[in-house]
């Protein structure tokens, strides 16, 4: 007998075949050593402003331990979901992102911080759109690749209607004003468009056009002109808007080859700004050297790598919305960390980006693992289908 493959829906079992639940160890053993590993170095950067601020040490060592128990409570409810009902609403999910990153604009509504308005405030909790408007709009772009895969690698429109949209949550962004964010976000959008098999010549075009726009965006205002420049020559303003970025350089030079010992900095000590958060890689390398940096982008690395081979498996089981949102998120990660520990190092402009599951962030850590939630969904959903389908082919065989 000839072979047939006949797919199920997912999320449902073939007949005789016990349902099971299929966990990614290798994901879920990344993530929680970087998540335990960004626990000890958000203790370590933040214990002696803590003491002074609040009166005890382990503030926000307490507030990052809750927040990560709440992400994970958070990953567990979206791994209960089916994917295809995120692709079935995907439309309604970006209309949610729009109206939040609207919403934030408006007085009243959004708070300002630190000269942003990117924060919400609501039942004693405050929490930054930006980082859950980015999931839904990427979720979205995801859904669009699957659903119009032929119109996006034939034609010119089919890559720049997606693209339009993506400009459109950028300049929200902007009016945070948030450079970072909406950097990392069209990249990602514009990444995951490429790998559904947009034509490379249009990508090209449209990149030069991105590229010549946010450069534009960049000059044209003197505060996020002074942030992409004043990294070229810290020292000469090491006091005003070289000031973080030269405490952030002194803290990885001393750090040499195997750091000054864990909680032994000194730049953390009231010289580095925003050390738990942004700056909390510069606070790593001091403490633990070129050792506990490797050892960070090893992590990294790894996590990157398993959210492309889960991709892949998707792919080749015919789960293209999901394998596009599997590689969405290891480019996001990637390209979030690498902007990070590029700003810590010198060799990009101060963006005001997290390093993903380490820095102290209540907002970032609970997306975050809403995405790591959903990555280990799409592995539940591969291994389903593939099992499913060799259970069919071996009934057939027979």
């Amino acid at each position: 007998m000839s072979e047939e493959r006949v797919r199920t829906p997912v999320g449902q079992t073939t007949r005789g075949r016990a349902a099971a639940v299929h966990i990614d160890s290798v994901t879920l053993a990344l993530v929680l050593a970087l998540l335990l590993f960004g626990l000890v170095m958000v203790t370590s950067a933040s214990i002696s402003v803590a003491a002074q601020n609040t009166g005890n040490p382990f503030y926000f060592l307490e507030r990052q331990l809750g927040t990560a128990v709440a992400g994970a409570l958070a990953a567990v409810l979206v791994f209960c979901f089916r994917m295809d009902r995120w692709e079935d609403f995907s439309h309604l999910l970006f209309a949610a992102a729009i109206v939040m990153l609207l919403a934030v604009l408006v007085p009243g509504l959004g708070e300002v911080v630190n000269g942003g308005r990117r924060w919400m405030h609501l039942a004693g909790f405050s929490f930054q759109v930006s980082e859950l408007a980015r999931v839904l709009v990427l979720v979205y772009i995801a859904s669009y690749a699957a659903r119009r895969q032929d119109e996006l690698r034939e034609t010119f429109t089919g890559l720049l209607k997606p693209l339009l949209l993506l400009g459109l949550v950028a300049v929200l962004l902007l009016g945070e004003p948030d450079f970072g964010a909406a950097t990392v976000l069209f990249a990602t959008g514009f990444g995951m468009l490429f790998l559904a098999g947009a034509r490379l010549r249009y990508v090209i075009l449209l990149t030069v056009v991105a590229g010549c726009i946010f450069g534009l965006l960049a000059v044209t205002s003197a505060y996020r002109l002074r942030r992409l420049t004043g990294f070229l020559d810290p020292w000469a303003n090491p006091y005003s808007s070289g000031f973080q970025l030269t405490q952030s350089l002194i803290a990885i030079g001393r750090g040499k080859w195997l750091g000054v010992g864990l909680g032994n900095s000194v730049q953390k000590l009231f010289y580095l700004p925003e050390a738990d958060t942004d700056f909390l890689f510069a606070v790593l390398a001091e403490e633990l050297g070129l050792f506990g940096v490797l050892l960070t982008l090893g992590l990294f690395v790894a996590l990157i790598w398993r959210a492309f081979y889960i991709a892949r498996l998707a792919s080749r089981a015919g789960l293209d919305f999901q394998s596009y949102l599997a590689a969405g998120f290891g480019l996001w990660l990637g390209m979030q960390a690498f902007i990070n520990v590029g700003v810590n190092m010198g060799v990009l402009p101060t963006k005001g980006l997290t390093l993903p599951l380490m820095s102290y962030g209540r907002s970032s850590l609970i997306v975050t693992m809403v995405w790591v939630g959903m990555l280990l969904r799409i592995y539940h959903e591969t291994m389903m289908e593939r099992r499913g389908s060799a259970t069919v082919m071996a009934r057939g065989a027979s």
